[in-house]
C-alpha cells in the first residue's frame, strides 16, 4: 500500500475556504492548507512536521500565549475543544480560531487536534451587515409608528373636537401605517428563513395568465392607468406547480418597481422557457431611466435602491430568494427603450413536487 504523504493529506483540504491545521497524537502538524498559509503568512512546507504550538503561535487578546491556556494534550480528558475566539498571530493580525481535540475513545488520549482559523474581514461584513438591517428597519419603523402614535393619541384627546370625515382621514391613515409595518415585518420573516435556507415552498397549479391579469387589475384599481399595461401571453405555458402566494410577491414587487422607479408602458410577458415542458418565464418591462450597466450586479443585494427614492431595499433581494427557493433564476437588462427589463423563469414542476 502506498504511503500518503503530508503533503498530500494537506492538498486534500486546499479547496476548503478556512484555513486547516492538523496536527497528530504527538503534536506535529500533518496538515497546513493553501487558507492557512494565505491566513498566517506561513508556507506549508514551513510548517509540516513542526510542533502545534511553533507552526502555529497564538496569542489571547491579553497577550498571553495560547496553547498553554488551551492544553489539547494534557488538558482535561473530557475537553473537546474550544469555540471561535479572537486570537492573534505573531505579526499581529487578529483571526478566528476553533478547535477540536478527537479520541480514538472517550476520555482517552488526544489523536488529532484540528484548528480552523478564519480572517476578521468576513465576520466584520457579517456584522456590518446586521447593523446596517437593525439601521434600515429601525429608520423605517420609526416614521409609521411615530404617525400612528400621534394619530391616535390626538384621536383620544380630542375626539369630539373632529368631524366624522377628518376622523375617518385619520383612521385611515393609521391603517396604511399599519400595514407598511406589517409588510416591513414579512420582508424581515422572509430574509430570515431565505438566508436560513427555511423557506418552505407549497406548490399548486397556477394558471400564469390569471395571475398576471389580477395583479395589473389590482394595479388599476389602485389608480394606474389601464392604457399602461401591455399583456402578452403566449401559447404553450405548460401547467405550473408554484407556491401562489410567493409568486404573487415576486409579481407584486417588480411591477410596483416598475410603476413607481420606470415610466411609459410596461409591458408583462409570459412564455414558455425553451422546451414548453420545462417551464415559464415571465418578463417585466418598462420605459424609464433603466439601471446602470454598473449598478445590475447588486440590483439583487440587500439595500440596493435606485437611489431616487426610499425603501427598505430589501424587495429585490427577496425576489431573488423566492424565484431560487422555486429552483428558477432571475435576471435584470435593459428593454427595448432603455427602460429596466426584469426576467424570471420558474421550472413547471409536477404535483408530485406539491407540499
Amino acid at each position: 500500500m502506498k504511503e500518503v504523504t503530508a503533503s498530500e493529506v494537506t492538498a486534500s483540504y486546499d479547496d476548503h475556504p478556512d484555513g486547516v491545521v492538523v496536527a497528530d497524537a504527538r503534536g506535529t502538524v500533518v496538515v497546513f492548507n493553501r487558507a492557512a498559509e494565505r491566513i498566517t503568512g506561513v508556507a506549508a512546507a514551513a510548517a509540516l512536521g513542526k510542533d502545534l504550538e511553533d507552526a502555529l503561535p497564538l496569542e489571547g487578546l491579553d497577550g498571553r500565549a495560547w496553547w498553554p491556556c488551551a492544553r489539547p494534550y494534557n488538558g482535561l480528558v473530557s475537553a473537546t475543544g474550544h469555540p471561535e475566539r479572537n486570537l492573534i498571530l505573531p505579526d499581529g493580525h487578529e483571526v478566528l480560531v476553533t478547535s477540536r481535540y478527537l479520541r480514538d475513545r472517550p476520555r482517552g488520549p488526544v489523536t488529532r487536534v484540528v484548528v480552523a482559523i478564519r480572517g476578521t474581514r468576513a465576520r466584520a461584513r457579517e456584522e456590518l451587515s446586521r447593523a446596517e438591517l437593525v439601521s434600515t428597519v429601525a429608520h423605517e419603523l420609526r416614521s409609521p409608528l411615530t404617525s400612528v402614535k400621534g394619530f391616535t393619541a390626538t384621536l383620544l384627546a380630542k375626539w369630539d373636537r373632529f368631524s366624522d370625515e377628518q376622523k375617518r382621514l385619520m383612521l385611515e391613515t393609521v391603517e396604511a401605517d399599519a400595514d407598511r409595518v406589517t409588510r416591513l415585518i414579512t420582508e424581515l420573516l422572509d430574509i430570515a428563513r431565505i438566508d436560513s435556507g427555511r423557506l418552505a415552498i407549497r406548490r399548486q397549479a397556477v394558471d400564469l395568465g390569471r395571475v398576471i391579469a389580477r395583479h395589473v387589475a389590482a394595479m388599476e384599481a389602485g389608480g394606474a392607468d389601464p392604457a399602461q399595461f401591455v399583456v402578452v401571453v403566449c401559447d404553450g405555458i405548460p401547467e405550473m406547480w408554484v407556491d401562489a402566494d410567493k409568486l404573487d410577491q415576486v409579481l407584486g414587487n417588480l411591477l410596483e418597481n416598475a410603476l413607481r422607479h420606470g415610466a411609459g408602458t410596461v409591458t408583462i410577458e409570459a412564455a414558455p422557457d425553451g422546451d414548453p415542458a420545462t417551464g415559464a418565464s415571465v418578463t417585466i418591462t418598462d420605459e424609464g431611466e433603466g439601471i446602470p450597466d454598473e449598478a445590475r450586479d447588486r440590483v439583487f443585494t440587500r439595500f440596493w435602491r435606485s437611489g431616487r427614492r426610499g425603501g427598505t431595499g430589501l424587495g429585490l433581494y427577496i425576489v431573488r430568494g423566492l424565484v431560487e427557493a422555486h429552483g428558477g433564476r432571475i435576471e435584470v437588462g435593459r428593454g427595448p427603450s432603455g427602460g429596466a427589463r426584469f426576467r424570471f423563469v420558474l421550472p413547471a414542476a409536477t404535483p408530485d413536487f406539491a407540499d
